[in-house]
């Protein structure tokens, strides 16, 4: 028989912190502002005063947010009057007041590093704003000279300046041209013979302006590639900072989004010493339809220059920079033409997004069609936001989460959930909402609002019960910021399989062109099959690998992060004979790499050949011997070269086992903390989880943490031949924290398992419906044989209402014996919290909407208030079929999930409530 284990600790419902536990330690980390949800502040107009920014700030911290990150858009109708113009002193007065104020409140402030996005502003004039390569065709004959000036066609291009005149003869010749170009555009050559094509390249401006700015913040976008053009953008920072710090934690830059910005001044300079040719003798093949291998390469060559220009002119050292004013930076790398895990990893915090909605497989999720953008976040995408900070040793990984999630006004919080889950679980531990508008108390319901947004706003009708989700993050939080990433492989990302296509010039790593540079790669395949296994797995780059090392046999990658067992490369084309040198190197002084296929090709075309011979010698130096029908393998120095086109037995062949929890459906992530490891575990199935799940790691004692309540206990847990199996109770749409210790001794409490359900009772009474508050009428009162929904009323004030409504009911309930008792809410339309004789029972705020009731209950007559929100929609429906004015913002204005002007008269009722039975469950031992 299996021995089981205990370590009892004494737990509450309620709270984020458990009482000390094992060796008389917390059992939940201590939180910091950090480890609650930050928003994104929307300051329009940047109408703020000190009064309702304090106001503001006091009702963000009541409902669990530890953070503001300001970011100053357009203004509101009306209240042009009170606009203070972007980092003016009146400006910089209130942006020290909030962060002295935002300190008393116990929380932080970040502070986008302009307005709107992306970066630019006044002090962009033409020369330093975002360019663009601008070529134009001339034909010559010989004998001839060219009538037509060579000048930018386009009169709105009076900034653009000649770059070089490369001129193509039908004999092969090649000549430069831009010395003989007079200052009028006239070409002062003549050639002798011959039929001759000219290219003239010009740096034009893609006159791009900064989009959403606030006022103070008009202006051209920044040209990223350009270090002068950074120092210009960031001198009207120092002017008004003065020399001092703002105080601010960190300065954030959003998703790149610049358009059509594909050169600069001195791009060719660049181009030249890092590739080691001339681009101009190739612009013909850069600017022509050819699709041929030789153009792919010239393009891979162009897009890594882009790449390494906007890691070195902008990413370094606008941190650089940051650091003169004791902050750090935030950046989304994601949407530029860069190597993506390179710019993530040169900040302090890199961030990813979520754009659009998931689907859960949770029964009772509310997914309306209508209601979503055909937009699915993919966590392949999120991990590369992780896996740059993991790898260069960052603890905080954060994530705009939540963009467009559902249409205006209809998401809950329960949509939320599974949602911000699949977040953390790809390795995300800092969220910001998406977000929240400044208001001041006098604008009328529903307040400012921003045209993009779930809208985590005071008027929102959930905001009472916004403290459920906040708490929940702030839980989960904890456990992800403490210790490090425990994750077992290194995947190498072959970007230049990415850059190398003949197509287009620039290549934006865009979130939503994916299904071109991300979803047909053998790559992603990698990723998804491998966490679907049950491995957990972090990217690496070319640049990350070259500055990685060995230590007992893990790869090290920076000084702050956690070895790895294995390096992987998926199947590939192309790979750098240096990459290639720095994985055997890896490998001999005793790293295990696993090769799914060998590289076929260097990138590029620069030494072509000498490279090519290079890798061809190397790869011809591995002697790999036949281990089985699948795995070929090498010693090389104290490591070892695998090749297997079967990853799974590849790494089981190398002893990387996988976590066979997953074969139950459960999603995880694992930390690690000292002699202290966490599993965070996500049922996002059907199905409920009962039994024992398997954990490959040895324990001396295990405690079950629940992130929902706070709550935790010692698990019942058996070791087994290959780690151990831990007893769990989890229901679709729930999760849980599984910490396991090495070592310890029992003092406290076991987990207190449901174990069989009694035959539930039903909660009997005459119900009544007070509606509490919201609007935009307060419907009369009611009483109800049994819940039901306020909206299938004949009241239409009841149809219009969006607030809080308390369904109370006074019932005999039976003498039972049980250990425990849950309160099965049954059909929640939206989030429900409860009162059970006068005493707080909890918040159900997401499926299952279930609590624990039993130390609440008493023989005899009960009484139980449950008190519902409902969505903002209904009342928001109403304001438009009756007319009334609440879109009233510039720019944008308020769109609907199509960007088209929102219009909710024609919305049918959102189903608002309790519908159903409520039931009271008893469970035995």
């Amino acid at each position: 028989m299996k021995k089981r284990f205990y370590i009892a600790l004494v737990w509450t419902a309620a709270a984020v912190f458990s009482s000390p536990g094992v060796n008389a330690q917390p059992v939940w980390p201590e939180v910091t502002k950090e480890m609650r949800p930050w928003t994104r502040w929307w300051w329009m107009g940047n109408a703020v005063n000190e009064k309702d920014l304090t106001f503001s700030l006091d009702l963000y911290r009541k409902a669990g947010i530890g953070g503001v990150e300001i970011a100053p858009i357009y203004g509101v109708k009306g209240y042009e009057g009170q606009y203070i113009d972007y980092l003016s002193p009146k400006w910089m007065n209130m942006l020290g007041f909030t962060v002295k104020k935002a300190s008393e409140f116990g929380m932080g402030v970040d502070l986008t590093n302009g307005t709107g996005w992306p970066f630019g502003g006044p002090q962009i004039s033409a020369p330093y704003a975002a360019s663009k390569l601008i070529v134009q065709t001339y034909k010559l004959t010989g004998g001839n000279v060219l009538k037509e000036k060579i000048k930018v066609d386009d009169p709105k291009q009076d900034a653009a300046k000649l770059q070089f005149v490369t001129a193509y003869s039908n004999k092969g010749e090649v000549l430069q041209l831009a010395g003989k170009v007079g200052a009028d555009g006239t070409l002062n050559w003549k050639p002798a013979s011959g039929e001759w094509e000219i290219y003239a390249a010009f740096n034009g401006k893609t006159r791009q302006m900064v989009k959403r700015s606030s006022p103070g913040g008009e202006g051209f976008t920044l040209d990223h590639f350009s270090r002068p053009a950074l120092d210009r953008y960031l001198d009207r920072f120092d002017q008004a900072f003065g020399g001092h710090s703002p105080g601010v934690r960190a300065f954030y830059n959003d998703s790149y989004e610049v358009y059509n910005a594909d050169w600069t001044e001195d791009f060719l300079e660049f181009f030249k010493k890092r590739r080691g040719y001339d681009l101009r003798l190739n612009i013909r093949e850069f600017t022509g339809k050819e699709t041929s291998g030789h153009t792919a390469r010239l393009k891979s060559d162009y897009r890594e220059t882009m790449a390494e220009m906007l890691l070195e002119n902008f990413t370094r050292p606008w941190t650089a920079w940051s650091r003169k004013y004791q902050a750090i930076t935030r950046n989304q790398a994601h949407g530029s033409p860069g190597n993506l895990l390179d710019l993530y990893a040169a900040v302090d915090i890199p961030e990813c997004e979520t754009f659009g909605s998931s689907y859960f497989a949770v029964p009772g999720l509310r997914r309306d069609s209508a209601d979503i953008r055909n937009v699915d976040p993919d966590p392949v995408m999120l991990k590369f936001a992780s896996s740059a900070g993991h790898v260069a040793g960052h603890n905080l990984i954060s994530c705009e989460t939540f963009t467009w999630l559902t249409e205006h006004f209809k998401t809950s919080l329960s949509q939320c959930k599974p949602e911000v889950e699949q977040v953390f679980l790809s390795g995300i531990n800092h969220v910001f909402f998406h977000g929240t508008t400044y208001s001041p108390r006098e604008a009328s319901w529903p307040g400012w609002l921003f045209y993009a947004s779930v809208n985590f706003v005071p008027s929102n009708s959930f905001w009472p019960h916004l403290p459920g989700l906040t708490s929940y993050i702030t839980r989960v939080q904890s456990v992800l910021q403490s210790g490090k990433a425990d994750n077992e492989i290194l995947l190498y990302w072959p970007v230049y399989d990415a850059w190398n296509r003949p197509t287009g010039r620039d290549m934006p790593l865009k979130v939503h062109d994916i299904d071109e540079w991300l979803h047909p790669t053998a790559f992603y395949r990698d990723v998804t099959e491998l966490q679907n296994a049950g491995y957990s797995l972090d990217f690496i780059s070319d640049r990350q690998l070259s500055g990685s090392s060995v230590s007992s046999g893990g790869i090290r990658t920076s000084a702050n992060s956690a070895p790895y067992k294995v390096l992987l490369v998926p199947k590939l084309e192309l790979m750098p004979v240096e990459t290639f040198e720095k994985i055997l190197r890896l490998a001999e002084e005793g790293a295990i790499v696993i090769f799914q296929a060998m590289p076929e090709d260097v990138p590029g075309l620069g030494d072509l050949e000498a490279r090519r011979g290079r890798l061809k010698q190397l790869t011809g130096q591995l002697t790999l011997s036949d281990v089985n029908e699948k795995i070929k393998m090498t010693s090389r120095g104290a490591g070892k070269v695998i090749l297997a086109s079967d990853v799974n037995a590849a790494l089981e062949y190398a002893g990387i086992l996988r976590e066979t929890l997953t074969d139950t459906g459960l999603k995880f992530i694992r930390r690690e903390n000292g002699t202290e490891k966490y599993y965070y575990l996500v049922n996002h199935t059907a199905k409920a989880i009962d039994g024992d799940v398997p954990f490959r790691i040895e324990a001396g004692a295990v405690i079950l943490m629940d992130p929902q309540t706070g709550s935790s206990g010692s698990a019942s847990f058996s070791k087994v031949s290959d780690g151990i199996k831990v007893r769990l109770q989890i229901q679709p749409g729930e999760a849980m924290i599984v910490k396991v210790l090495s070592s310890g001794v029992a003092c406290g409490e076991r987990w207190p398992y449901l174990n069989k359900a009694l035959q539930p009772i039903e909660v009997k009474g005459r119900w009544k419906l007070h509606f509490a508050s919201g609007g935009p009428a307060i419907p009369k009162d009611t009483e109800l044989d049994r819940p039901k929904e306020w909206t299938s009323l004949a009241d239409t004030a009841a149809l219009n209402f969006s607030g809080l409504a308390d369904y109370t009911v006074s019932f005999n309930f039976p003498k039972v014996k049980a250990s425990e008792f849950v309160l099965d809410l049954g059909n929640v339309m939206e989030s429900a919290r409860v009162w059970i004789n006068g005493q707080e029972a909890g918040t159900a705020w997401s499926i299952p909407y279930r609590l624990r009731i039993g130390k609440f209950l008493r023989p005899g007559k009960n009484t139980i208030r449950i008190e519902v929100a409902n969505l903002m929609a209904n009342r928001i429906r109403y304001m438009d079929r009756n007319g009334i004015e609440w879109k009233k913002f510039h720019d944008a204005n308020i769109v609907d999930i199509n960007y088209k002007p929102l219009n909710a008269s024609n919305w049918k009722v959102q189903p608002s409530g309790l519908g159903g039975t409520v039931r009271i469950i008893p469970y035995s031992d």
